[in-house]
């Protein structure tokens, strides 16, 4: 993707990522967090949840693969932030969830940057709010 290319107000294709139960325990071992929520579905009810939940990070790294996998060099993230809005609610089943991601070209910035504002869905329901990333293209 070169800057030249992009223009702004252009939308960014959806991309759908699923989730499963094996997708969380993968993530609870690589990144530490092995709090029950994400892999236990009798103690995720018993707090009130629908079911297990998919890890914030996990779903805000989707959405930050979704950035990295449009540029083509996760090295050419300059900034990235959310906010979560809705879990990502994860069966015990052989479909599990999916997350959809969006983007559209917000601005083109000086020095090669532009914004992609992002919106991330799951179920119907919106999960990241102001959902932003500033990418330094060639």
């Amino acid at each position: 993707m070169s800057y030249a290319d992009v223009v702004a107000g252009s939308a960014l294709p959806a991309v759908t990522y699923p989730v499963n139960r094996l997708s969380l325990v993968r993530y609870c071992g690589a990144s530490g967090d092995f709090n029950v929520i994400h892999w236990n579905e009798r103690i995720a009810r018993s707090v009130g949840l629908p079911n297990v939940i998919a890890h914030g990070m996990f779903t805000m790294a989707q959405a930050g693969r979704y950035v990295t996998d449009w540029a083509g060099d996760a090295g050419v993230l300059v900034e990235f932030g959310v906010r979560f809005s809705a879990p990502v609610v994860v069966p015990d089943d052989d479909v599990g969830a999916t997350i959809e991601v969006t983007g559209t070209v917000e601005e083109k910035l000086d020095g090669n940057r532009v914004v992609l504002g992002l919106a991330a869905h799951s179920a119907g329901a919106k999960v990241l709010t102001r959902a932003r990333a500033v990418v330094r293209l060639p």
